[in-house]
Protein backbone atom coordinates (compact mmCIF):
# COMPACT_ATOMS: atom_id res chain seq x y z
CA UNK A 1 0.00 0.00 0.00
CA UNK A 2 1.27 3.85 -0.79
CA UNK A 3 1.71 6.10 2.03
CA UNK A 4 0.37 9.29 0.74
CA UNK A 5 2.08 12.80 1.67
CA UNK A 6 1.79 16.45 1.00
CA UNK A 7 3.92 19.80 0.67
CA UNK A 8 3.46 22.84 1.86
CA UNK A 9 3.10 23.83 -1.75
CA UNK A 10 0.14 21.86 -1.97
CA UNK A 11 1.61 19.09 -3.92
CA UNK A 12 0.84 15.26 -2.98
CA UNK A 13 2.94 12.25 -3.70
CA UNK A 14 1.81 8.59 -3.26
CA UNK A 15 5.15 6.51 -2.33
CA UNK A 16 5.08 2.88 -3.18
CA UNK A 17 9.04 2.11 -2.35
CA UNK A 18 11.00 4.31 -4.69
CA UNK A 19 8.23 4.74 -7.36
CA UNK A 20 5.76 7.69 -6.36
CA UNK A 21 3.07 9.35 -8.13
CA UNK A 22 2.70 13.11 -7.98
CA UNK A 23 -0.67 15.65 -8.56
CA UNK A 24 -2.00 18.68 -6.94
CA UNK A 25 -4.29 18.61 -4.01
CA UNK A 26 -7.92 18.99 -4.44
CA UNK A 27 -7.57 22.52 -2.43
CA UNK A 28 -5.22 23.36 -4.85
CA UNK A 29 -7.32 23.00 -7.86
CA UNK A 30 -9.99 24.46 -5.85
CA UNK A 31 -7.59 27.79 -5.56
CA UNK A 32 -7.13 27.98 -9.15
CA UNK A 33 -10.30 27.51 -10.89
CA UNK A 34 -10.87 25.01 -14.09
CA UNK A 35 -8.34 24.06 -15.67
CA UNK A 36 -7.80 24.79 -19.31
CA UNK A 37 -3.80 23.75 -20.07
CA UNK A 38 -1.27 21.03 -18.23
CA UNK A 39 2.50 21.26 -18.99
CA UNK A 40 3.41 17.94 -18.29
CA UNK A 41 7.33 17.00 -17.85
CA UNK A 42 9.40 14.67 -20.26
CA UNK A 43 9.30 11.02 -19.32
CA UNK A 44 13.42 10.17 -18.53
CA UNK A 45 13.62 14.20 -17.04
CA UNK A 46 15.99 14.49 -13.92
CA UNK A 47 14.30 16.26 -11.33
CA UNK A 48 15.76 17.93 -8.25
CA UNK A 49 13.20 18.42 -4.90
CA UNK A 50 11.37 22.03 -5.50
CA UNK A 51 12.19 22.08 -9.49
CA UNK A 52 9.38 23.04 -11.68
CA UNK A 53 7.96 20.06 -13.29
CA UNK A 54 4.51 20.56 -14.26
CA UNK A 55 2.56 24.24 -15.37
CA UNK A 56 -1.15 24.22 -14.40
CA UNK A 57 -2.80 27.13 -16.19
CA UNK A 58 -6.42 27.94 -15.34
CA UNK A 59 -9.10 30.19 -16.52
CA UNK A 60 -7.58 32.61 -13.65
CA UNK A 61 -3.79 32.09 -13.54
CA UNK A 62 -0.87 29.97 -14.73
CA UNK A 63 1.01 27.90 -11.38
CA UNK A 64 3.93 26.00 -11.50
CA UNK A 65 3.54 22.62 -9.76
CA UNK A 66 7.35 21.46 -8.24
CA UNK A 67 8.86 18.31 -7.66
CA UNK A 68 8.01 17.21 -4.07
CA UNK A 69 11.52 15.15 -4.03
CA UNK A 70 14.50 14.15 -6.73
CA UNK A 71 14.16 11.59 -8.90
CA UNK A 72 13.55 10.29 -12.79
CA UNK A 73 10.05 11.00 -14.02
CA UNK A 74 8.63 7.70 -15.43
CA UNK A 75 5.38 8.57 -16.84
CA UNK A 76 3.06 11.31 -17.37
CA UNK A 77 -1.02 11.46 -17.42
CA UNK A 78 -1.37 11.59 -21.34
CA UNK A 79 -5.02 12.24 -21.02
CA UNK A 80 -4.20 15.51 -19.53
CA UNK A 81 -3.10 16.79 -22.53
CA UNK A 82 -6.67 16.69 -23.94
CA UNK A 83 -8.82 16.71 -20.60
CA UNK A 84 -7.22 19.29 -18.29
CA UNK A 85 -10.08 19.60 -16.18
CA UNK A 86 -9.22 15.72 -14.99
CA UNK A 87 -7.27 17.45 -12.36
CA UNK A 88 -10.72 19.61 -11.54
CA UNK A 89 -12.77 16.54 -11.10
CA UNK A 90 -9.91 14.34 -9.70
CA UNK A 91 -6.89 16.39 -8.19
CA UNK A 92 -6.15 13.24 -5.78
CA UNK A 93 -7.38 10.54 -7.88
CA UNK A 94 -7.53 10.30 -12.26
CA UNK A 95 -6.08 13.97 -12.47
CA UNK A 96 -2.67 12.76 -11.54
CA UNK A 97 0.42 14.13 -13.06
CA UNK A 98 3.61 12.14 -13.18
CA UNK A 99 5.17 9.18 -11.64
CA UNK A 100 9.12 9.03 -10.91
CA UNK A 101 11.62 6.92 -9.37
CA UNK A 102 12.95 8.07 -6.52
CA UNK A 103 16.81 8.93 -6.04
CA UNK A 104 16.45 9.94 -2.10
CA UNK A 105 13.15 9.06 -0.48
CA UNK A 106 14.72 10.83 2.47
CA UNK A 107 14.11 14.21 0.93
CA UNK A 108 10.60 13.76 2.21
CA UNK A 109 11.33 13.39 5.70
CA UNK A 110 9.76 16.74 6.18
CA UNK A 111 6.18 16.17 3.80
CA UNK A 112 2.91 16.38 5.59
CA UNK A 113 1.03 14.10 6.91
CA UNK A 114 -2.92 13.57 5.78
CA UNK A 115 -4.07 15.72 9.00
CA UNK A 116 -1.12 18.18 8.74
CA UNK A 117 -1.86 19.46 5.40
CA UNK A 118 -5.42 20.26 6.39
CA UNK A 119 -4.54 21.90 9.66
CA UNK A 120 -1.92 23.95 7.27
CA UNK A 121 -4.89 25.14 4.63
CA UNK A 122 -6.96 25.35 7.77
CA UNK A 123 -4.21 27.95 9.06
CA UNK A 124 -3.56 29.41 5.72
CA UNK A 125 -7.03 31.27 6.10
Amino acid sequence: MSKLLYTKEHEWIAIDGNEATVGITDFAQSELGDLVFVELPEVGADLSKEDDAVVVESVKAASDVYAPASGTVTAINDRLEGEPALVNAGAEGDGWLFKMTLSDPSELDDALSADDYKKFVEEQG
